[in-house]
C-alpha cells in the first residue's frame, strides 16, 4: 500500500436504535467518537418484516408544490 494516502483506522463506539453498544473499527470521526444508529437490523422492515405507515400523499403533494414550475416556460 502507498504511505499516506489512506484515511485513519481507529476504534469507535457504536449504538443501535435499542440502545445496545459496541465497538467497532472505523474511518468515521476521530478515534472515540459515538455513532448512533437511526435505522439498523432491528428496526428497518426490510429485516423485521414489519412495515411502518408512511405519510406518502403528503409526501407527494409536497414534492409537485416544490418542483410544480419546473419544465414550464414563461414567455
Amino acid at each position: 500500500m502507498k504511505p499516506g494516502i489512506h484515511p485513519d483506522y481507529h476504534e469507535i463506539n457504536v449504538i443501535m436504535t435499542d440502545g445496545t453498544e459496541y465497538k467497532t473499527r472505523s474511518c468515521y470521526g476521530k478515534p472515540g467518537d459515538t455513532l448512533r444508529l437511526d435505522v439498523d437490523t432491528k428496526s428497518h422492515p426490510a429485516w423485521t418484516g414489519v412495515q411502518r405507515m408512511l405519510d406518502t400523499g403528503g409526501q407527494v403533494a409536497k414534492f409537485n408544490k416544490r418542483f410544480a414550475g419546473i419544465g414550464t416556460r414563461t414567455k
